[in-house]
C-alpha cells in the first residue's frame, strides 16, 4: 500500500499547480489506489515519457482503452474518463533504453485530454473524493466483501482487520474476471458502497 499525497487533491507540479500529466493508455488494465504496478517501457514515445518524468514529479495516468479499440494501441486508441493516478517509485534504466518501472496508485481520477508537445498524450485529472458508507454499515460490508475474496482467491490472504471496505471492494474487483466495460462501470464508481455492492453483485464464488 502507499500513503496518500501530502496534498490533497494532489498537485502537479508546473505550470502553477495545473493537474497535467502523461497518459499511458494500456488495454484491459486499471490502477487502483494504493496497488503497485510494475511496468515494462519499451515504445519509444512511452521511453521518453518516463525520461521525462524521472525529471519532476513522477506522476501518470493509466487509463484503459475502450473495449474493441485494442488494435490501436499503437496510434491514439480511446480510453474511458475515469482512471488511475500514480507514481513512479521505483524504476530501472536498462542498456537499450527499455524500462523497467514501479508505479504507485494515487487516486480515482476524472481525466480530459489536452493538446501535448510530446510524442505522448497528456490528461488534466480532477482527483475523485471517496464517499464512505455510513458508519453503521461499513463492519457488516466490509465483512461480506471479505468473504467474497477469500472464496475467490486460490492462496491464503491475511487481510488487516482494520481494511477499508473501498480497498477491499478494490481487492475483490481484481480476482473479478469481467468484460472491460463492465470493470470499468465498477472501478470507476466512488461511492464506497455502491462499488462495494456492484463487485459483489458480479461475485459467484466457486
Amino acid at each position: 500500500m502507499t500513503d496518500s499525497p501530502e496534498s490533497w487533491p494532489p498537485e502537479a507540479e508546473g505550470g502553477g499547480g495545473e493537474r497535467v500529466v502523461p497518459l499511458f493508455p494500456l488495454s484491459k488494465v486499471f490502477l487502483y489506489p494504493g496497488v503497485i504496478m510494475p511496468l515494462h517501457i519499451f515504445e519509444p514515445r512511452y521511453r521518453q515519457m518516463v525520461d521525462d518524468l524521472l525529471d519532476r514529479q513522477g506522476w501518470l495516468v493509466i487509463s484503459s482503452i475502450v473495449d474493441g479499440h485494442e488494435q490501436d494501441a499503437e496510434g491514439t486508441p480511446p480510453v474511458y474518463g475515469v482512471a488511475g493516478l500514480g507514481e513512479i517509485v521505483r524504476h530501472t534504466s536498462l542498456p537499450d533504453g527499455r524500462y523497467l518501472v514501479t508505479l504507485a496508485g494515487l487516486a480515482r481520477v476524472r481525466i480530459e485530454e489536452v493538446e501535448s508537445e510530446h510524442a505522448y498524450r497528456q490528461v488534466r485529472f480532477e482527483p475523485l473524493r471517496e464517499v464512505p458508507p455510513p458508519e453503521e454499515e461499513a463492519e457488516a460490508l466490509s465483512e461480506r466483501l471479505r468473504q467474497a475474496i477469500f472464496a475467490k482467491s486460490e492462496v491464503f490472504l491475511n487481510l488487516p482487520p482494520d481494511l477499508p471496505a473501498g480497498q477491499l471492494a478494490d481487492l475483490l474487483l481484481q480476482h473479478l474476471d469481467l468484460p472491460v466495460d463492465e470493470m470499468q462501470q465498477v472501478f470507476a464508481e466512488y461511492v464506497v458502497a455502491e462499488r462495494a455492492e456492484l463487485a459483489l453483485a458480479r461475485h459467484s464464488p466457486g
